[in-house]
């Protein structure tokens, strides 16, 4: 399995009316495997938004408009690489209330499905997210710091979670 290199990433959770968050299966790179967010690595001349935007359209099928979105999280991973190398990734995660159309499973995420936050997968989820994503769905705003091993499968330190007013 080739090792994804990304230093700048988002993640978003569409959430509907009733609260529910859609999930989707990764079926590659980080997360393979996983129920995670829809999102991917920021590119050249994309303000985070439209990275966002973008990678839930090319993921889920789903649009949403820039004010839809709600950021919930920075999280910095630090990803230790098989050769020894360490390579933080700063992943801006949002909520979309608002978005249009009916989500599709696609080349990279499949099975969308939707979930009360009281009832997320969390043990098929990344590693840390069962530590802080629900308060971030919950609606608090946090920086969250982990270490995770080749392939994001384990954290190698204790998770740091803080709280902050804004984003």
């Amino acid at each position: 399995m080739e090792e994804k290199t990304l230093i700048e990433a988002t993640v978003v959770f569409p959430v509907r009316e009733d609260g529910a968050v859609l999930l989707g299966k990764k079926v590659a790179k980080i997360g393979m495997g996983c129920w995670n967010g829809y999102g991917g690595g920021r590119e050249a001349g994309e303000t985070l938004e439209q990275t966002a935007i973008r990678e839930l359209y090319e993921e889920s099928g789903l649009v949403a408009e820039a004010q839809a979105l709600e950021k919930i999280a920075i999280l910095h991973a630090y990803n230790h690489k098989t050769d020894g190398r360490v390579v933080p990734c700063a992943v801006h995660f949002y909520v979309a209330r608002h978005c249009t159309g009916e989500p599709t499973s696609t080349e990279e995420m499949t099975t969308p499905t939707w979930f009360a936050i009281a009832d997320l997968p969390l043990t098929e989820m990344m590693p840390a997210d069962a530590l802080w994503v629900p308060a971030a769905l919950g609606g608090k705003k946090l920086i969250v710091t982990v270490h995770y091993s080749p392939f994001q499968k384990e954290m190698l330190q204790p998770i740091e979670i803080e709280e902050v007013l804004a984003l």
